[in-house]
Parts: C-alpha cells; sequence; structure tokens
C-alpha cells in the first residue's frame, strides 16, 4: 500500500518527504487515512535517537485520528467511513497475563508501538503517524466519540491517556486532593481529566507566571515551588501528585506534599533521578510511582469520559511542512500546550 510521510533519516536530519509502502492488510486489520496527527515529545526524543534505539528512517506520530477507508473481512467493530484513532500501540501478544487484563502496554512479550517497533508477524519497523494513511488490527483501533472537536482529539491518545490511566488507577474523584507538578502537554492534561472527575486540583510551578493559565484550565489552586512558606504550608496535604516533569529533577520538594499513603507518580521523565530521601516515603507511607500509558479499554473509556464532559487538550494547529520549526519551538518549551499536524496539508506537498 503506498503512502506518503515526513521521515528523519538519522538523529541529525530535518523531517523531509518520504514516500514508502506500508504492508498489505491483514484479515483483521482497519486500514485508515489520517486526518490528524498530534506531535508529542516522544517523537522529538526518537527522531534524536536519545533513548539509543531509533531505527532510520522513521515516521513518527502515535497520536493519530482519521476515517476508515477500509476492512479486512475479520473485522467486526468498523465500517468504511467510521471515525477512528490509533494511540502509542498497534498489536501485542494479546496471550500473557498482562494483555488478558486489558494492560496491553505492559505485555509480557512487549508491545508492538505504532512506530520505530518490529511488526510482531514481518519483522518490518513500523512506520507512524506522520503520513497519509496507517493500518493496524482492529483490538487496538479505537472509536472517537462524535461530540469532540476532531481537530483536537489526536494528543488524547498520548497525552490524554498517560495522564488519565494513573487518576484512574489510583481512584481519583470527588474529594481527592490532586497535585499536578508541571503545566505542559501532559500537565494541563491532568488538571482537566483530574477536575473533570471531580477532585481538588493544585498546579505546582516553580514560577507564578502560569497561575492565570491554571485556573483557566479548572484548577482550584495553584503553588509556586520556589515560595518555600507556601510549600511547608502545603506539606501533608496530597492524596495523589501527578509528575508530569519531562527531565531530570528533585523529587525531595515534593514528597512531603503528599498526605499519608499518598502517591507521586512520575509520568514524565524517562530516566535518571536525583537522588531523593527516603524519610519522607518512611515517615509517611508515601510512594514514589510510575505510569505509561493505559491498555485500550482504559484508552477507549478515556475517550468516552472526554465526549461525555468535552475535554480536549488546547492545540496549536500546524502544516506537514511546520514539522520541523515545531520541533525546535517543542525543544524550547514553546508550544500551548500540544502541536497537532492537520494532514490534509500533505497532500499539497
Amino acid at each position: 500500500m503506498k503512502t506518503i510521510g515526513y521521515a528523519a533519516t538519522s538523529c541529525d536530519a530535518p523531517l523531509k518527504p518520504f514516500s514508502f509502502e506500508r504492508r498489505e492488510p491483514r484479515n483483521n486489520d482497519v486500514v485508515i487515512e489520517i486526518l490528524y496527527c498530534g506531535v508529542c515529545h516522544s517523537d522529538l526524543h526518537q527522531v534524536r535517537n536519545d533513548w539509543h534505539g531509533t531505527v532510520y528512517p522513521i515516521v513518527p506520530g502515535h497520536e493519530i485520528v482519521g476515517r476508515v477507508i477500509a476492512t479486512g473481512p475479520d473485522v467486526k467493530k468498523f465500517r468504511k467511513g467510521d471515525l477512528a484513532a490509533i494511540g502509542c500501540m498497534v498489536d501485542s501478544c494479546q496471550n500473557c497475563d498482562q494483555c488478558n487484563a486489558g494492560q496491553e502496554q505492559y505485555c509480557r512479550q512487549e508491545n508492538t508501538q505504532t512506530y520505530n517497533s518490529p511488526d510482531r508477524i514481518n519483522g518490518q519497523n513500523t512506520l507512524g503517524g506522520y503520513s497519509k494513511h496507517i493500518l493496524a488490527r482492529e483490538e487496538f483501533v479505537l472509536h472517537v466519540p462524535e461530540t469532540l472537536d476532531l481537530s483536537r482529539v489526536a494528543p488524547l491518545l498520548c497525552a490524554g491517556i498517560t495522564t488519565y490511566s494513573p487518576l484512574r488507577n489510583w481512584n481519583v474523584g470527588p474529594g481527592k486532593r490532586v497535585g499536578v507538578i508541571g503545566l505542559g502537554g501532559l500537565g494541563h492534561m491532568a488538571v482537566k481529566l483530574a477536575a473533570g472527575m471531580g477532585a481538588e486540583v493544585t498546579v505546582i510551578s516553580r514560577s507564578d507566571k502560569k497561575r492565570a493559565d491554571a485556573f483557566k484550565l479548572g484548577a482550584h489552586k495553584y503553588l509556586v515551588s520556589a515560595d518555600d512558606a507556601a510549600m511547608h504550608q502545603t506539606a501533608n496535604h496530597f492524596d495523589v501528585i501527578i509528575d508530569t516533569v519531562p527531565y531530570q529533577h528533585d523529587l525531595n520538594p515534593y514528597t512531603p506534599l503528599l498526605d499519608i499513603d499518598g502517591t507521586l507518580v512520575i509520568v514524565g521523565q524517562i530516566g535518571p533521578l536525583a537522588e531523593t530521601s527516603s524519610i519522607p516515603m518512611v515517615m509517611g507511607r508515601r510512594r514514589i510511582a510510575g505510569s505509561l500509558i493505559g491498555g485500550i479499554a482504559e484508552t477507549q473509556e478515556m475517550l468516552d469520559f472526554c465526549g461525555k464532559k468535552n475535554i480536549l487538550p488546547d492545540c496549536e494547529m500546524i502544516r506537514m511542512d511546520e514539522i520541523n520549526e515545531a520541533f525546535v519551538r517543542l525543544e524550547k518549551g514553546d508550544v500551548h500546550y500540544r502541536f497537532v499536524i492537520d494532514m490534509s496539508s500533505l497532500a499539497k506537498e
């Protein structure tokens, strides 16, 4: 299946137009024409080979929304013309305890990621959503609520589920007190989702400059982490803190903010952390945990929840040929709050 996209051929090469062949559709595949694709910070990491596993050429993109243009004969849940979405995974073993529990992201044999991951059947490297078409087995394709603005749905497939999953796992709802460290692409979704679940939400930031934005997004309180007196007054307060900071940082100022049995969940940084004192954990039975994305059923639950509550990311639309500029801005944190590529621009290349 011939298609076009944008690819990088090395860690220091810009993304450029790229024509390539997708594998032939299998009996259980859904074929999608991509309408919108979100730009995730992990796309930048993968293109730059920051995690030392990139196979080139790489076509990034795992926040994908489009319309079904074909289905295999065994597909039962999708028809031609349906709206559909694909997130960070396109396959898993489907047989292990984690897959059977709906936790495909933790597949014992590793899930097949939407890009830069070997296909489980033919071994070819997967290519992602910075392209005109994509296909995946039916079990990994999601329904898009028609109540949502389609142009803003794509980041829910990564930023949305990455923050929704820990909120659900730690039973966030009315009466719960949630802190969100960082107000970027992940952080602003954590605020919207936690507020939508009925929790009291506090944004924790290094300075006061995002205070107005925090309240517009649904936060109830704002805490400046550089204000020692305010941090001391907020000790023992939070049931859950979602840490969305995407680089190595010190957790020690934040763990005392947790109440007894509280949990700080890391969803931003993948890699080393600064040395952390065990004293707050031991003295308050507090926890530091991590969380990946969610399983497919939970991702569909998140989309349906957002459809009912009209929760969507704040997005800046770009053309496909603006992706390299967007990457530069992403490195600088100059985005409010997610980039989304209008894939109709690709046809005009």
